[in-house]
């Protein structure tokens, strides 16, 4: 499930999935189905908002955190820093463009086969600074010191950067291991099986 707070990238996000053979779909952010057991995880997309923003989009992921694992995807990352108590500021320079990890934890399972110094896409006006005590920080660049983390005792990623644009060379695999390996779905899905499916 790709909630969508409005990027640009979004159904991006879903073709990437989707090239994984893995069903997936887009819903809003305030409007989206039940999780049920059909669902095995959750991306946020990014947004053209700031969090900081008074209207900014805020999702209720009460029925999603802790139950099924979930990757916020820049805004969605500063959104989950931000709600869990973290601190998200304006970047002095809007950080757009391309970026390598010069930080990867090597035991993140999120992170697991990408290589040191991989070049990744940066799109963001705000960057998170600074994380609660109980968020593990697994990936960094130059610029950007928490550009992954992951929520200690639970299955909930942010990554400040955008796994499933061209520019990012291994953003395949980050997607792969967070819909395959973490969320445990079967890469039995293709667009001819959903025609057949649907007549």
């Amino acid at each position: 499930l790709i909630l969508d707070f409005g990027s640009q990238y979004t159904q991006l996000i879903a073709r990437r999935v989707r090239e994984l053979n893995v069903y997936c779909e887009i819903h809003p952010y305030n409007h989206f189905p039940a999780i049920t057991g059909n669902i095995k995880g959750v991306i946020l997309s990014g947004s053209p908002f700031s969090v900081r923003d008074n209207g900014a989009p805020i999702p209720d992921l009460t029925a999603i955190r802790s139950k099924v694992p979930l990757l916020g995807v820049c805004y969605g990352a500063q959104y989950l820093a931000l709600s869990s108590g973290g601190e998200v500021l304006a970047s002095k320079i809007r950080e757009y463009g391309r970026a390598n990890l010069e930080f990867i934890e090597p035991g993140s399972d999120l992170m697991h086969g990408m290589s040191q110094n991989c070049q990744v896409w940066m799109s963001h006006g705000d960057t998170i600074r600074q994380v609660p005590d109980n968020f593990r920080i697994i990936a960094g660049t130059r610029a950007v010191a928490i550009a992954g983390f992951q929520i200690t005792g639970e299955k909930t990623y942010g990554i400040q950067f955008h796994p499933e644009v061209y520019h990012s060379t291994e953003g395949t695999i980050l997607l792969r291991n967070f819909v395959v390996d973490i969320c445990g779905c079967s890469r039995d899905w293709t667009p001819a099986s959903f025609v057949e499916t649907t007549i």
